[in-house]
C-alpha cells in the first residue's frame, strides 16, 4: 500500500481493523467487519464513510455560470436563484459520451463548488482547464487540502443535531435536501451538503484535512457505524444510482445510461442550450437502461450478457446481492429497439448457465 494515495483518515481505518484495498490508486477501506452489517446500519440507523478521495474544485470568477452552462448537460441556471442548491449533472465530450458525473453547488454567480470522481481526476482536471481557457474570467481550483466525510442513514441528522458541535448541528437544521452551506464560523472552512450516495438522508461534510479526524471520532463515539466501499456499492445500487466506469462511460450518452432526467436540452425559456455534446444528444438513443431482479439462485454481475429468445440484446452494467431485498439485483443496458415490458423476463448468461431475471423499474427500494 506504500505507493497508494492515502486519505487523512488512513490511520483511523487501520486502527479500526479495516480491510484496505487499492481503489483507483487510493488505499481505501472496503469493509471493517461485516459488509452486510454496515449496509444495514445505513438503512436502519446511520453509517459514516471516508470519501476524501473524491475531488473538490472551486469554480470562481465572473464567467462561472456561463462556463458551467457550457460544460454541463444539466442547466446551472435552474439553481442560480437558490444559494447553496446542489445540481447533479454529467460532463460530456463532443460525442455526447460521459466524461464524468458530478455534483455542483451553486453558492453565488461567481462561486460554485464541484465534486467529481476520484478515478477520473486527471482527465477531469485536464478537461476543465481546457474548457476554461475559452472564458476570460473563470478559475478552476482543485482543493487537495480538504477531506470529505459522508454520514448517511435515517437517524444521521438527528445524531448530528443532538450530539455534534453547535456550529455543525445548527448548520444542518435549516438545510433542505440537495442543498449545501458553510458553517457560520467561516474560519473553520467547513461545508455541509445534504447529499449522499446511498439513497438515505444524511450529509456530506467537506472540511480541512487537519479537522477530519475530530469529526470522524465524533461519529465513532456516537455509535455511527464506519462503512467501507463494499456497503457503499450495495447501497447505491439498491437506490438505483449510477457508478462511473460501470453504468457511465465515454462510449454512451447520459440518455443511454438512464440519466435523461439530468439533461436539460432547453433553458427555462425553452430555448435550446449550447452545451458540449448537445448536438450528439439530438440523435436517437441506441440503448436504454433497465432494472433486473434474479428470482432464483445466483448473483448478477457487471458484463454478464443478456439474451432474449437466444438473441443477445445487452449486458449488465452493475449487479450485486441486495441485503435489503435478499435477492440479486442489477442495472443493465439493452438495445433501445427491444420491446420488453416491466415483469417480462430475460436470460442472463452466468458462466455456462442461462438464468431468468425479471425486468423491474429501479430504484429497487
Amino acid at each position: 500500500m506504500s505507493d497508494l494515495l492515502k486519505t487523512p483518515l488512513y490511520e483511523q481505518h487501520q486502527n479500526l481493523g479495516a480491510r484496505i484495498v487499492d481503489f483507483g490508486g487510493w488505499a481505501l477501506p472496503v469493509n471493517y467487519s461485516s459488509q452486510v452489517e454496515e449496509h444495514n446500519a445505513v438503512r436502519n440507523n446511520a453509517g459514516v464513510f471516508d470519501v476524501s478521495h473524491m475531488t473538490v474544485s472551486d469554480i470562481t470568477g465572473s464567467d462561472t455560470l456561463p462556463f458551467l452552462s457550457k460544460l454541463l448537460a444539466n442547466d446551472i441556471y435552474k439553481v442560480s436563484s437558490l444559494p447553496g442548491k446542489a445540481l447533479y449533472s454529467c460532463m460530456l465530450n463532443e460525442s455526447g459520451g460521459v466524461i464524468d458525473d458530478l455534483i455542483v453547488y451553486y453558492l453565488t454567480d461567481e462561486y460554485c463548488r464541484v465534486v467529481t470522481n476520484a478515478a477520473t481526476n486527471q482527465k477531469d482536471m485536464a478537461w476543465l482547464a481546457k474548457q476554461a481557457a475559452s472564458f476570460s474570467n473563470v478559475s478552476v481550483t482543485e482543493k487537495s487540502d480538504l477531506a470529505l466525510i459522508a454520514i448517511q442513514g435515517p437517524k444521521a441528522l438527528d445524531i448530528i443535531q443532538t450530539k455534534f458541535s453547535d456550529d455543525i448541528a445548527s448548520s444542518t437544521k435549516n438545510l433542505n435536501r440537495f442543498q449545501g452551506t458553510f458553517t457560520e464560523n467561516s474560519a473553520d472552512n467547513i461545508f455541509i451538503g445534504r447529499t449522499g450516495y446511498t439513497g438515505e438522508d444524511g450529509v456530506e461534510i467537506i472540511l480541512p484535512a487537519n479537522k477530519a479526524e475530530q469529526i470522524w471520532q465524533q461519529c465513532i463515539d456516537n455509535n455511527i457505524q464506519p462503512c467501507g466501499l463494499g456497503a457503499r456499492d450495495t447501497l447505491r445500487l439498491e437506490a438505483g444510482m449510477a457508478l462511473y466506469g460501470a453504468d457511465l462511460d465515454e462510449e454512451h450518452t447520459p440518455i443511454e445510461s438512464g440519466l435523461s432526467w439530468s439533461v436539460a436540452l432547453n433553458d427555462k425559456n425553452k430555448i435550446p442550450r449550447d452545451f458540449i455534446g448537445a448536438t450528439a444528444l439530438a440523435s436517437n438513443s441506441r440503448y436504454k437502461m433497465i432494472g433486473l431482479i434474479l428470482e432464483g439462485k445466483g448473483v448478477l454481475r457487471g458484463h454478464q450478457k443478456l439474451l432474449n429468445n437466444s438473441e443477445e440484446v445487452g449486458e449488465i452494467t452493475s449487479g450485486t446481492f441486495s441485503p435489503t431485498l435478499q435477492k440479486s439485483i442489477a442495472i443493465a443496458r439493452i438495445r433501445s429497439n427491444c420491446e420488453l415490458s416491466i415483469d417480462s423476463t430475460l436470460h442472463v448468461q452466468i458462466r455456462k448457465n442461462q438464468v431468468e431475471a425479471r425486468i423491474v423499474k429501479y430504484p429497487f427500494i
